[in-house]
């Protein structure tokens, strides 16, 4: 099984080559393509990667090939990580989602045509480059939608599941629950997945009522607001103060206020970010089916705010080796359901531009109906022009 990272020297691309390396995720006989661009630093400074990574890891490391041409990226997992990543503000007002998207939507088009024109018909891709809910639209009307899965939700799931392990003391691994919707400050925190391993119904739900604090997702995108403006305020004057505050708010808050602090801060989320990849990518190679939460492009799959949806939106999904297969979403609470019917909107209005709409739907896996019943495997526990669009 072998994989393409596009966007290979960025940031987060590079962080997932090198994880897909160090974790001996692909064995020697695999290959791992290093895809830059021709006639710039991307294409340059790929070479170099390769080498380094040689001289790292050469006891284990898969065969690594230099790509510059989207026509010759090969790959049974493509992940698609370049495009642009806008840079941190001083006011705290990144460029918005449309221009990003004007930046990016060419990059999404001119791989997912050379994929359609000149790939195998059935690689799966992982879009981590924003605005992944773009990346996702694109290539699935030219690939097939089950093949397509942005890792933006599964990122945010990870990091609830941390914050909630976090406020009850325990570890991650004894923590479920699941966040959908758009990804970054538009996600939809799915209070009512929540599941902690030890602690019966009843306990359970004390314990989500605790952390709650009677809040419901009706304020959250208010209180998102708010918090940003807290945030610039206090890190004007001590960025540890800043990141100290966010330590107080509820662990949904802090889901969308650590990342964003993080990146206002000059660092990057480079390199949890391509962890979180790297699960996707390493349930896709070994064949697992486990269940996931991505920006996958719906065909009725789901119901949200009484209607089915038909676009791309973050959902729990089952994901396996073709890609996915079933949508896993119970009835929900009406301020979930309120938000995540916002938050299609939002996808569908920001994608239109770009996209027919109609996604493919050929694909290797046949699509099932919705189902609350997951599968008996065990889940998983666990930026400049051209080079990095990854998501933060």
């Amino acid at each position: 099984m072998d994989v393409a990272v596009l966007g290979a020297t960025g940031d987060v691309g590079r962080q997932i080559c090198t994880q897909l390396v160090e974790r001996q995720v692909l064995p020697p006989t695999s290959r791992l393509q290093l895809v830059g661009r021709p006639g710039g630093t991307s294409g340059r400074a790929v070479h170099g990667l390769r080498t380094d990574l040689v001289d790292a890891y050469d006891e284990h490391a898969p065969l690594l090939d230099v790509a510059l041409d989207p026509d010759d990226v090969v790959a049974d997992v493509v992940v698609v990580a370049a495009g642009r990543t806008p840079p941190p503000t001083s006011d705290g007002v990144p460029a918005s989602r449309a221009e990003l998207a004007a930046d990016n939507a060419a990059v999404f088009r001119a791989y997912a045509d050379a994929l359609a024109a000149h790939g195998s018909g059935s690689e799966v891709v992982v879009v981590v480059s924003n605005p992944v809910e773009l990346g996702v639209a694109i290539l699935a009307e030219r690939l097939g939608r089950h093949r397509v899965i942005g890792m933006g939700a599964w990122l945010d799931t990870l990091r609830f599941r941390r914050e909630l392990a976090v406020s009850l003391g325990v570890r991650r691994h004894r923590v479920g629950g699941f966040v959908g919707g758009q990804h970054g400050e538009d996600a939809v925190p799915l209070w009512s997945t929540v599941r902690i391993s030890g602690l019966d119904v009843d306990e359970r739900e004390r314990a989500v009522a605790r952390l709650r604090g009677g809040r419901t997702l009706a304020t959250f995108p208010a209180e998102v607001a708010d918090a940003k403006a807290q945030l610039m305020a206090v890190a004007s004057r001590d960025i540890a103060a800043a990141f100290a505050l966010i330590d107080t708010w509820p662990p949904d808050l802090r889901v969308v206020a650590r990342p964003w602090m993080t990146h206002q801060s000059g660092a990057k989320t480079a390199t949890g970010t391509a962890s979180a990849t790297i699960d996707l990518v390493e349930t896709i190679l070994d064949g697992r089916e486990i269940v996931v939460a991505g920006q996958v492009a719906l065909a009725g799959e789901a119901r949200v705010g009484g209607a089915p949806v038909d676009g791309v939106l973050g959902v729990p999904v089952v994901v396996g080796p073709e890609g996915w297969t079933r949508v896993l979403l119970d009835p929900l609470p009406p301020d979930e359901d309120a938000r995540l019917a916002q938050a299609a909107a939002a996808i569908a209005a920001g994608t239109a531009p770009w996209t027919s709409g109609t996604p493919a739907t050929t694909s290797p896996a046949t699509p099932s109906p919705v189902t609350t019943s997951p599968p008996t495997t065990t889940p998983a526990t666990t930026t400049p022009a051209t080079t990095d669009g990854a998501a933060r």
